[in-house]
């Protein structure tokens, strides 16, 4: 029996004229996600990130972006942040009975995301590793990291109490 596998892509955006676009980087990602689902067997493929406004969900973009192969494409519209990104996307994954996820983000957002999404997929047994594209850093995103990394803890406490509002262990 093989392994239920799934891509998990948490969305970026960018403001430009008349509202917001997934960055150029997100889109990296997502191609990224497509080479990944060209190599490995999968058997989903999770898109999260939320809209500001009243355009496409980063997710819905990210999803529009795909041209990967053939597989489940799932959306999750809400989240709005890293932690967001991890726990509204992991009873998606329970669902669907994964045991394995690739989570794709940008190399100056690993350290958040592998500190979110390892803790809190790996207390429900999915087995999660990280990819992330070949992109130079821009400024902004450094600058938004230096000021995430402080709240990080913050924000797992507040992820965790979500699950436990839903019922989830």
């Amino acid at each position: 029996m093989s392994t239920r596998t799934a891509i998990v892509v948490p969305g970026n955006e960018s403001r430009v004229a008349g509202g917001y676009r997934i960055s150029a980087a997100c889109i990296n990602c997502v191609r990224e996600a497509e080479r990944l689902a060209r190599k490995y067997p999968v058997d989903a493929v999770v898109f999260t990130g939320f809209t500001r406004g009243s355009g496409p969900s980063e997710a819905e973009q990210m999803r529009d972006a795909w041209e990967g192969p053939d597989v489940e494409l799932v959306v999750e519209p809400t989240a709005s942040r890293t932690a967001e990104n991890a726990v509204r996307t992991l009873p998606l994954l329970v669902e669907r009975q994964i045991e394995r996820a690739y989570v794709v983000c940008t190399p100056l957002h690993l350290f958040r995301t592998r500190f979110l999404f390892s803790r809190l997929y790996g207390a429900h047994g999915i087995e999660t590793s990280f990819r992330v594209p070949r992109l130079p850093p821009s400024p902004r995103a450094v600058a938004w990291e230096l000021v995430a990394i402080p709240v990080v803890r913050r924000h797992l406490r507040g992820a965790e109490a979500e699950l436990k509002s839903k019922g989830e262990p």
